[in-house]
């Protein structure tokens, strides 16, 4: 899964709203019943490989997209959406592939020259470990 911001604009302004954020998907993994293989915080977007079924899966993106842009704003005094368009998910139907979408997510950080190594970022992780792909 993931979400972008508006227009492409940031969505975690410090480590504070990333914490926040953070804490907010553990919440919704626990209620909602999720299993969560990676999870990648950049700027502008972040990347997250779960496990869940489809009702549950929109419920909790809906509880995780909106309650994080009300906290996001008002935290940051601003108004309107911050996220654009709806999430985006795809249906993973193999172990290579599960492995393959975590690589993608922790190596996303490295893909955009903000660290040397996926290990290095600190605003991610996976249940295959951090190995750079």
């Amino acid at each position: 899964m993931t979400t972008r911001g508006v227009d492409r604009g940031c969505i975690y302004r410090d480590a504070e709203d990333r914490r926040t954020f953070l804490d907010l998907l553990g919440f919704v993994v626990r209620r909602w019943r999720w299993y969560v293989h990676a999870v990648c915080l950049m700027g502008n977007h972040y990347h997250l490989v779960a496990e869940t079924t489809r009702d549950r899966l929109s419920l909790g993106m809906h509880r995780l997209n909106g309650v994080y842009a009300i906290r996001f704003n008002r935290r940051h005094a601003r108004t309107g959406h911050l996220f654009g368009d709806r999430f985006s998910a795809y249906v993973i139907d193999s172990d290579e592939y599960l492995a393959a979408a975590c690589g993608y997510v922790v190596n996303n950080p490295v893909r955009a020259g903000l660290c040397e190594h996926a290990r290095d970022w600190p605003w991610s992780a996976s249940r295959y470990g951090l190995e750079d792909a």
